[in-house]
């Protein structure tokens, strides 16, 4: 089977962005997006559809298990995985290759999403003392910490963008899963910063639900967040 690429790039010095179509001849057509990638960079003597080599696609991978998130992008235009796309799935077979649009881009596929882990440290995701593990809780910590921060949720997001103080779901999920652990005299600071950098912005289009490849229950973490952070504190 034959699959065309389309594949934004961008040049190492300028940065300028330009598209390379390349053809891909794949024997198995469950082989993923993530496999056409590495065997493409693999082949040496590859050339684009004018004759042109190709030199090797940046992009970033670690597990290839959708279990680390390192492999976002767009693909057709929709944020996913590489390594969760699998070739079958586009009948026209023809498929478009571009990095995720709300970060800056480092080179070819690859963007900074350090912007991810700068919200955690706004907010204060992590203990600060030891805190007691609550049965009553379990549900929301294990959906809580199922979250790779791939940045997918961000891409489709109408309230989101890379400096703004809505942190958006990417940095609601492991603090949904703070919130269900720590002791309420500890809550506090993270119920403040829940309402200033999560609460407040979201404006719950729920857009990241659907689009979030491990498939976590953002309705009900919003539900029981919501519940602890802002609403039993205005009743109080």
């Amino acid at each position: 089977m034959q699959v065309q690429f389309d594949i934004l790039r961008s040049d190492r010095q300028t940065k300028e962005q330009y598209v390379q179509s390349i053809l891909y001849e794949c024997a198995d057509d469950s082989e993923t997006v993530a496999t056409a990638l590495t065997k493409i960079n693999a082949d040496s003597a590859v050339r684009d559809l004018h004759g042109n080599p190709v030199s090797a696609i940046a992009w970033e991978c670690s597990c290839l298990q959708k279990k680390c998130g390192a492999c976002a992008m767009l693909i057709d235009g929709r944020p996913r995985l590489a390594c969760d796309a699998m070739l079958k799935e586009f009948r026209k077979k023809h498929i478009s290759l571009s990095p995720l649009k709300k970060f800056p881009v480092v080179c070819d596929l690859i963007v900074d999403r350090s912007i991810l882990y700068e919200n955690l440290k706004v907010i204060g995701v992590w203990l600060k003392k030891e805190a007691e593990r609550s049965e009553k809780h379990d549900d929301m910590a294990y959906e809580g910490s199922r979250c790779l921060q791939c940045g997918c949720c961000l891409e489709v997001c109408p309230n989101f963008y890379a400096g703004g103080s809505f942190a958006g779901m990417s940095a609601f999920v492991p603090t949904a899963r703070l919130l269900s652990e720590l002791p309420d005299t500890q809550k506090k600071e993270l119920f403040e910063a829940y309402r200033a950098h999560i609460y407040e912005g979201c404006g719950k289009s729920l857009a990241c639900r659907k689009i979030c490849p491990a498939g976590i229950d953002i309705d009900g973490l919003l539900v029981n967040s919501n519940a602890m952070a802002v609403w039993k504190r205005v009743k109080r």
